[in-house]
């Protein structure tokens, strides 16, 4: 295939390793020892060999969004990935593989999809981050997850110093997980999509999209309908990154939902029997999924429920935990966030766990 869409790399990006604050979502994180970006896959790949050379450990970063770093930062080297673009590599029938560079933003790749009529992530509009990431916890969103259209993923293997591709059954993907998540071996350098050519969603699966749209679950919608509604849907929950708004400074959902084997949620349900009928959905081998808002909002910590130093759960959703006055720390937000999860394990004897990676710092 011949057609490559690509835009450099932000030229003369600040590298000041005194914050990693700046290039986070919730802007939070102290120090790194050393700050470096890397444009390409190639560099990528050298910046963490030569970082390994000097015996420093490494973190790759890329958007940000769904990472907490702690306010002692992070002494070895930080890798900040700007590589950009993508391109059609492959077209078999009506379906068309594009592979996209790991530091390209997520939601500008999802928009030039849905120009170009490819059909597969249109509902996952307007999540932050980069392209690279959405492997590495298998990002889904109204009805639709990245597991469903990767084809593969590029790495470079840091155990076997090597680049490898690695085919989609091959990574493990799981609920919000993969081989990838909470591993150092792996770099995530590109990403293959295999999306459908048509003007036309998948079939809406998600009833609050459905019910936005104006449609049954089941149907298709032009693209551009889908991703605007999604957008906005979004936006309304503070999902939507705004500098102005700072309910959207935050990794998005703090906490999965829960997946709990049918029994344990038999018990979850006696105990919410004053409060309500928990939202629920039926996942495999029996095992129940369960609103982890929901059950954080029962436990009685509502939207705007205030923590120490400006932090706060979002007046807009209950699963978004903010940097509200944009000047707290690291430690004030894990105080919350480990008050909410005794909160609910209290309530309702279930445990909820982060989303975002952790880095030198623990809930």
């Amino acid at each position: 295939m011949s057609d490559v869409y690509a835009e450099p790399a932000t030229a003369g990006e600040p590298t000041d390793p005194a914050t990693l604050a700046r290039y986070t979502t919730l802007r939070l994180g102290g120090p790194a020892g050393r700050l470096e970006i890397a444009e390409d896959a190639a560099q990528i790949v050298r910046k963490v060999q030569e970082a390994e050379a000097r015996e420093q450990a490494v973190l790759v970063l890329a958007g940000g969004s769904n990472v907490v770093i702690g306010d002692q930062g992070f002494p070895g080297t930080v890798v900040l990935v700007r590589s950009r673009g993508f391109q059609a590599v492959a077209e078999e029938g009506d379906t068309v593989t594009v592979r996209v560079e790991a530091g390209e933003p997520w939601d500008d790749f999802v928009a030039a999809t849905v120009d170009r009529g490819w059909s597969g992530l249109e509902c996952l509009s307007g999540i932050p981050g980069s392209a690279g990431a959405t492997p590495i916890q298998n990002v889904g969103a109204y009805g639709q997850e990245v597991a469903e259209t990767i084809v593969a993923v590029e790495a470079y293997d840091r155990t076997e110093r090597r680049v490898a591709r690695i085919a989609a059954a091959d990574c493990g993907f799981v609920y919000r997980g993969s081989i990838f998540k909470y591993s150092d071996r792996w770099v995530v350098l590109s990403v293959d999509f295999r999306l459908t050519r048509s003007p036309r969603s998948g079939p809406v699966r998600y009833a609050e999209l459905a019910r936005a749209l104006g449609v049954e679950v089941g149907d298709r919608v032009p693209l551009a309908e889908a991703r605007a509604t999604v957008r906005k849907l979004r936006a309304g929950k503070g999902m939507v990154l705004d500098a102005a708004d700072p309910d959207t400074w935050s990794v998005g959902s703090f906490f999965t939902n829960p997946v709990l084997p049918g029994e344990v949620f038999e018990q979850v349900r006696e105990r919410a029997a004053e409060v309500g009928e928990p939202p629920h959905w039926p996942g495999a081998d029996g095992t129940v999924k369960v609103s982890a808002a929901w059950l954080i909002d029962k436990a009685g910590f509502g939207k705007g429920y205030a923590g120490p130093e400006g932090v706060a759960i979002s007046s807009k959703h209950t699963l978004a935990l903010t940097n509200h006055s944009g000047s707290a720390s690291t430690a004030a937000l894990v105080a919350l966030a480990r008050e909410i999860r005794d909160g609910v394990q209290s309530r309702f004897g279930v445990t909820l766990h982060p989303e975002p990676v952790l880095v030198n710092c623990t809930i």
